[in-house]
């Protein structure tokens, strides 16, 4: 059946994370990616491994030649996505309102840091500040330690890549209806409030108060922890469900904790102070390999190296070999989505700086002394 997204075209003009894992998600789809970048932005296309499956361009759009080449391109297209300040498209005469004149079926994405209305709308920021505000850090961290910033990037990629590639989707099914295309609005505080569902049912519903390490899903029992080992590596304990625990209880040889799995106060902290000296007695490698086949939900704190040769990870293809465009063999990350009639593939490495601007050009009628003038203009 081919790829699912083949018969769409997108115009990337986003930088930095989330712009460009939404659009990798969708080029590994299918759909065909232009990546649009002024002539001397040091970005590039971006995160090489987020430049697969897609053609580069580059396009000086402060040049009123370039905009005018922009919204040729936007005419044929039936998606733009964009990662700029609010408003600033606008300025440039690329927004939203501009191309739907001419093309009304487009589904134009913008992905913000607040989001494009609100008191926030024009403040600056990163993952690190819109997870601030998400409430998201403060619940980062152990139990009276300070707060900690997560390891990877959960309002880039949680609340700006996969909400604009949600969002970029319905607008797309939405428009086999309506045969309008919309205005997706993706802000990436929104998203990483959004993330915190289990936390506001708690707060909400439960009244029960959020605190530091202090949530049944952050280390307040011994049953969802993290455990030393003898050689100073972790392990996870997810053993959430009374089965589990009872089961890792009696595999540790230690039933009377069973009863104990959420109690509080000095029972709680002598479960876990037991748990913690029966845990050092063997290496992170022990207790993977002697709990491995018991369920009891236990895993290894591995790191990035480990996880890259994980077999888990290298059976589902969550990492992936290619040849760049020189030839070199080289790794990258697999796509998640595992479809069995359209699955998402990597056909092309990532593209080098600009290497499709004279192909892409030409398909608007423009010949290679126009295309020379351009280029030495400045415009490309």
């Amino acid at each position: 059946m081919g790829l699912a997204l083949s018969r769409f075209r997108m115009l990337d003009l986003s930088r930095q994370l989330p712009g460009p894992f939404c659009s990798t998600l969708l080029a590994d789809l299918g759909m065909d990616v232009v990546v649009v970048a002024a002539p001397s932005d040091p970005m590039g296309v971006g995160i090489s491994l987020l430049g697969r499956n897609k053609r580069s361009v580059t396009l000086n759009l402060k040049a009123p030649e370039g905009r005018e080449i922009f919204r040729r391109l936007a005419r044929e297209v039936d998606v733009v996505l964009e990662g700029g300040r609010p408003g600033g498209a606008k300025k440039l005469g690329i927004d939203y309102e501009t191309l739907r004149a001419e093309n009304p079926g487009l589904v134009y994405c913008s992905i913000s840091g607040y989001g494009q209305s609100g008191p926030y709308r024009d403040r600056v920021g990163h993952d690190v500040n819109y997870l601030g505000f998400a409430g998201v850090i403060d619940l980062t961290g152990v139990a009276d330690g300070p707060p900690t910033i997560p390891g990877v990037q959960i309002a880039d990629i949680g609340g700006g890549a996969l909400m604009a590639t949600a969002g970029i989707l319905a607008a797309l099914l939405a428009r086999e209806t309506t045969g309008e295309g919309q205005y997706v609005d993706v802000g990436m505080m929104d998203g990483a409030v959004a993330w915190q569902v289990v936390n506001a049912f708690n707060w909400l519903v439960l009244g029960t108060p959020q605190g530091r390490g202090r949530t049944m899903l952050t280390g307040e029992f011994p049953c969802y922890a993290l455990y030393e080992t003898k050689d100073g590596r972790w392990l996870t304990v997810g053993a959430l469900e009374p089965h589990f625990w009872r089961t890792l209880c009696r595999e540790l040889a230690m039933p009377d904790l069973v009863e104990q799995q959420f109690a509080d106060g000095a029972v709680r902290d002598e479960a876990f102070r037991r748990l913690r000296r029966r845990f050092k007695e063997r290496t992170m490698a022990e207790w993977v390999a002697a709990l491995a086949d018991k369920d009891v939900c236990v895993g290894p704190v591995a790191t990035v190296a480990e996880m890259m040769d994980d077999p888990q990870v290298r059976h589902r293809e969550m990492v992936v070999a290619y040849d760049d465009a020189h030839g070199t063999r080289r790794l990258t990350l697999g796509n998640p989505l595992k479809l069995t009639a359209t699955p998402p593939s990597l056909r092309t490495p990532p593209a080098e700086f600009g290497a499709h601007t004279d192909a892409v050009l030409s398909t608007l009628g423009y010949g290679r002394e126009q295309i020379g003038s351009l280029r030495s203009r400045g415009v490309v």
